[in-house]
């Protein structure tokens, strides 16, 4: 439990230390600014090691759910732990999010806890990240599109079309394959289970948004081309 605290402690340290770094270096620009830099960065880095432990060194998420953590497993999960408790942190005090992404990252906070604290089901967790992660490049890339004036173009469309197209393929898709393996499994602790039942409730809850927003989005569209 100790080594366990130090490396979360180092990991929040380490976020912190980027976003002071970052309004050190971006003096003129805003604190969401530099803060949605450090989320880009996380989504990028978190993205690429999930995807090397998922596809590349194994075990296959979706036969070994509930199996003994590796270490690089777990340094992925302490990585992202760090980061969370940042964001979170970095949210209460700037009033920048709502009680629902508050609820998310606060589900993904104790889940990361539950499983670094059992030992067991990093792998379905590091799939689950990468599920999570994959689309917060294309949300941090529209915020950035609209501070800058440019998401009125195509670049802006790209951007939406294909955070809705990745969204419902991997989060929704994807994600319900995921959660029926890890309800089938036998290995994963039931306190695992409920907070994989939980998350995906939530991506439910994110795509009802999604689901209104890409239909102001089409309808403004055509009321356009008309």
């Amino acid at each position: 439990m100790p080594l366990f605290l130090v490396e979360t402690s180092c990991s929040l340290i380490g976020w912190l230390s980027l976003y002071l770094l970052l309004c050190h270096v971006n003096g003129g620009r805003s604190s969401e600014w530099n803060c949605r830099l450090v989320t880009l960065l996380h989504g990028f880095l978190i993205v690429a090691v999930t995807a090397h432990i998922c596809f590349v060194e194994g075990p296959w998420p979706f036969t070994h759910a509930g199996t003994e953590n590796t270490p690089l497993q777990n340094q992925a999960l302490l990585f992202s732990l760090g980061y969370f408790l940042f964001d979170v942190a970095w949210c209460v005090c700037s009033r920048a999010e709502g009680p629902v992404m508050l609820v998310h990252h606060t589900l993904s906070i104790l889940g990361l806890v539950a499983v670094l604290a059992t030992g067991r089901s990093a792998i379905e967790t590091c799939a689950m990240l990468f599920g999570a992660e994959i689309t917060n490049p294309l949300l941090q890339a529209r915020w950035f599109l609209r501070q800058t004036g440019r998401y009125q173009s195509r670049a802006g469309d790209a951007v939406d079309l294909l955070f809705v197209v990745l969204f419902v393929g991997v989060r929704l898709g994807v994600g319900s394959c995921m959660l029926y393996c890890e309800l089938a499994s036998p290995r994963p602790h039931v306190l695992i289970k409920g907070g994989a039942v939980a998350m995906y409730a939530m991506s439910w809850v994110f795509m009802v948004d999604i689901a209104r927003f890409a239909c102001r989005k089409t309808q403004a569209k055509y009321r356009q081309w008309r």
